[in-house]
């Protein structure tokens, strides 16, 4: 506990040495409690700004909005069309590079218009065990991550927000929905409406770790092994059958393996 205590200072004492921040948030665990933390240390000079895009669901974004306006500080919403942009919508391995390109150039500019210094994101510790391509587009730009400066890992940032009674302290990670199909794959609205589809009928069952991975015929399901079992129940897995054929797939799958982060990266480690 005393670490994070002395992690807790480092965080603040780097949140005051920038003066006034552009908060990038998407609503997730690490994004809130940087937020919370940066209101709580800089007051009204704090300003959050979410993307919002066909790849993020609206029920995020709504909630979004609701956690700003419970810690207090202004929020601000900027709309981005990577799916225009055939660097992305192709899906290559740096995909994400291209979205957070224009997604940080947006912010730059709304926090030169808004008088802050300096665009700050969620990143921590952990983020650097995954591929993020995104990260070189905070680096191109100059976007700091408090969170990782000061050492804090995604467990540790749990911890803490359980303590200051952050509703989003157990909330699981929710990425693009553009994450949910293979490298190389071409990426189109029509596709990103089914997986957001196909998520929702899942959450519906009370599932909260789930994805939808969409390889074109097949949908491969990832839950904790934990809710595995509910797909045993005969009456559930027949109706998740029928709803995901009216969806357009031929097939769905249940990974065994269970949820894990980044599970569309394994190809890459494979080559």
């Amino acid at each position: 506990m005393m670490n994070l205590l002395s992690k807790r200072e480092t965080l603040e004492k780097i949140l005051k040495d920038l003066q006034s921040v552009l908060v990038a948030y998407s609503g997730g665990t690490d994004s809130t409690f940087l937020l919370k933390v940066a209101a709580d240390v800089l007051g009204d000079r704090v300003t959050a700004v979410t993307a919002s895009s066909e790849t993020y669901t609206i029920r995020e974004l709504e909630e979004a909005r609701q956690t700003a306006v419970a810690i207090g500080v202004p929020h601000i919403v900027v709309y981005t069309n990577e799916l225009d942009d055939p660097h992305f919508s192709s899906n290559p391995p740096d995909r994400c590079y291209y979205c957070k390109k224009e997604l940080f150039a947006k912010l730059f500019k709304l926090a030169r218009q808004n008088g802050l210094h300096c665009v700050i994101d969620g990143s921590n510790c952990d983020d650097e065990k995954d591929f993020r391509p995104g990260m070189k587009a905070a680096n191109e730009f100059g976007v700091r991550s408090p969170l990782r400066d000061a050492g804090f890992t995604k467990e540790e940032i749990r911890t803490l927000s359980k303590e200051m009674h952050l509703h989003t302290w157990d909330k699981p990670p929710l990425p693009c929905l553009a994450s949910r199909f293979p490298y190389g794959t071409q990426i189109t609205r029509e596709k990103i409406m089914r997986v957001a589809s196909a998520e929702k009928l899942l959450a519906d069952f009370g599932i909260r770790q789930l994805r939808v991975r969409d390889h074109d015929t097949i949908a491969r399901i990832e839950v904790l092994r934990v809710d595995i079992p509910i797909f045993l129940d005969e009456k559930i897995s027949q109706l998740i059958m029928e709803k995901f054929k009216i969806l357009g797939y031929t097939y769905v799958a249940l990974d065994i393996q269970g949820y894990r982060m980044g599970s569309m990266n394994e190809s890459l480690k494979e080559v």
